[in-house]
């Protein structure tokens, strides 16, 4: 059976209740707090200030009302008093296995495994114990089911959305009783601002845990770079937790205790207690869309565009009302000026690649640092290439074919015909590298070396190129073909410009007399033939085995094919004519080296590394 309704209090009787709970009169109602005694005690106060309610629309007579009056002024300064502590003492700020989600959820590369620096493209994400916080709020069993954490917490998912009980529902039920009461009181206002007071305190001790700091746009904009790199890192997994979890379980806790106590009042509770914050969070992530833009900062940048674009639903539906219209509205604003700053920083970086400066050539003709950083850069963009071929949707603005700029490269893009505007843009990078890489190969002075510079460099943007599955499919097999056709040619060229004055030394022309042939050579101009040959070969071969082949495959398929070239044209002059040298004085002074020295001699090219300007003489 329902128990019966309680007795009816007389207004005497109401009143004296009220009356011994003034705080103002009694030291016994300042010490205690009602709805930490006995549960009798409470419900008979709440059926006192029910009294004392009813009577101001009964009471007629002017000291009547201004006893209801004051007797209402009186219960309603009491129950603020106990919302407050009530609130106080039932918030707890959340413990970080509490404040933190574990959705075994795939992340992109950027959060995963990529760092913001193409030097470091194998770099490990950050993993601080804000990151380890950010990965706790959520077990989730074999069947993908959720688990709490604690006794007192339940779920209710909606999308990504993982809601908590941040106060238990006999504690709800109390604060409920109290709002109810001191709206029909006209004390809206005093309500929602004790409301959102306290559990402002408690949302920013949330903030903490997470490690999310007071900072101001200006204080984002004057850090550091570094220091900005891993700031962004805790935002990213702090502002799911804020969305999905925090603000989603405050915007719950209102509903509990004000839904259906008055119009859009529940509402009005969760904007003051989280607008806030809310601007807080999200000023960090404007701030960095609109500072100022550099090449290192793209995949960061990615970063907080694709969290922000995953939240952006959940977003939508914490803040679904007319009051919080602001909130969805920064939110829309930030990712959009992401995505700007993106796109705008892709073009200044293909500025920068054709622009950069350095006119000291690299040692040996390896690699040059530009190369290695750009093909890193691109590899890395090849990892967002999901989110930048939604953000890239036009061509490079540069590159036109007979542009008659000197300083920028041709392009025909209707090559590339049907490719995506993002593809473009990376073999555009690719074009105005080594249209940068042609100038720097101007500043060696051996025409060798400037050969062997370029065929060190686009060999590496080849490697790098078919080093990935997703570089490659944007770059695309036609464009791929070109490149292995331009650092072959460098290897064609070099060969030409070093071997071909080497190998003139072992013709046959000019070494002959009129009459026989074993008897119209002409010795003295054989051995100058020798003397030649001997001295080139040494000078190729003591600058030479300072340059640098970094890539072995490289370095010794070029040793191959100079050898091929070398050895039997060398083979077959001596074959022919060293009997003209042995028979004649000093031989050994213009046949100084065997087949078999310069085979072990070209062995010694392409390592960077210096070695004795003799050559091994032959052994007999």
């Amino acid at each position: 059976m329902d128990s019966p309704p309680p007795e009816k209090l007389p207004f005497s009787e109401a009143e004296k209740i009220i009356l011994r709970w003034d705080s103002t009169a009694s030291e016994e109602a300042r010490e205690k707090m009602i709805f930490d005694g006995d549960r009798h005690e409470v419900d008979r106060y709440l059926q006192a200030v029910d009294e004392i309610q009813r009577s101001i629309s009964s009471t007629s007579l002017s000291d009547d009302q201004n006893k209801v009056n004051s007797a209402v002024q009186i219960a309603m300064a009491r129950l603020e008093d106990e919302f407050r502590n009530i609130l106080i003492s039932h918030t707890i700020p959340i413990e970080a296995d509490s404040i933190t989600e574990q959705d075994q959820e795939q992340q992109p590369p950027s959060s995963s495994s990529s760092s913001s620096s193409p030097v470091h493209h194998e770099a490990a994400i950050d993993s601080n114990h804000v990151n380890d916080e950010a990965n706790k709020l959520f077990r989730f069993n074999s069947e993908g089911t959720g688990s709490s954490v604690s006794v007192n917490s339940s779920y209710r998912s909606t999308s990504s959305i993982r809601e908590i009980d941040l106060i238990p529902s006999e504690v709800v039920y109390d604060l409920r009783c109290i709002a109810e009461r001191m709206i029909s009181s006209g004390y809206l206002r005093e309500c929602i601002q004790v409301y959102g007071s306290v559990r402002k305190s408690a949302v920013d001790a949330s903030f903490r845990k997470l490690g999310i700091e007071k900072l101001s746009i200006g204080d984002v904009q004057r850090l550091e770079w570094e220091q900005l790199e891993t700031k962004i890192r805790r935002w990213i997994r702090a502002a799911k937790v804020c969305v999905r979890t925090l603000f989603a379980s405050e915007k719950k806790l209102c509903e509990q205790i004000f839904d259906g106590v008055g119009t859009c009042i529940d509402d009005a509770c969760f904007m003051e207690t989280v607008k806030g914050p809310a601007i807080q969070l999200f000023n960090f992530a404007e701030a960095i869309s609109i500072s100022r833009r550099s090449p290192e900062k793209l995949f960061k940048i990615l970063d907080l565009h694709d969290a922000l674009m995953d939240l952006i639903p959940d977003i939508d539906l914490v803040f679904d009302s007319k009051s919080s219209d602001s909130i969805r509205v920064q939110a829309a604003e930030i990712l959009s000026r992401l995505a700007e700053a993106a796109r705008g920083i892709l073009s200044e970086f293909e500025n920068a690649v054709l622009r950069e400066p350095s006119k000291v050539p690299v040692p040996g003709g390896t690699i040059h640092p530009l190369t290695r950083y750009v093909m890193n850069y691109i590899s890395l963009i090849s990892d967002y290439k999901m989110t930048l071929n939604e953000l890239i949707v036009s061509k490079p603005s540069t590159g036109s074919r007979y542009s008659g700029d000197p300083s920028t490269p041709d392009m025909d893009f209707e090559e590339l015909e049907g490719k995506a505007p993002l593809s473009i843009h990376l073999i555009w990078i690719i074009v105005i590298l080594q249209f940068n890489l042609d100038v720097k190969s101007t500043h060696y002075k051996d025409a060798s070396l400037s050969h062997l510079f370029i065929m060190n460099n686009v060999h590496y943007i080849v490697q790098k190129v078919r080093g990935s599955t997703e570089l490659r499919e944007m770059i695309g097999d036609d464009y791929l073909r070109k490149l292995t056709g331009k650092f072959r040619q460098a290897a064609t060229s070099y060969q030409r410009a070093t071997w071909v004055r080497v190998l003139y030394c072992l013709r046959d022309e000019g070494l002959h007399v009129s009459g026989g042939f074993s008897s119209g050579v002409s010795k003295s101009a054989l051995r100058e033939r020798f003397k030649a040959f001997n001295a080139m070969f040494e000078e190729v071969h003591r600058t030479q085995c300072v340059w640098l082949i970094p890539d072995s495959q490289l370095r010794e398929e070029l040793r191959i094919s100079i050898s091929e070239k070398l050895i039997p044209a060398y083979r077959s002059f001596l074959g022919r004519f060293r009997s003209h040298i042995e028979s004649g004085k000093h031989p050994e002074n213009y046949i100084k080296y065997s087949v078999e020295d310069l085979e072990d001699a070209v062995l010694d090219f392409f390592e960077g590394i210096p070695v004795s300007q003799h050559l091994r003489r032959r052994s007999n």
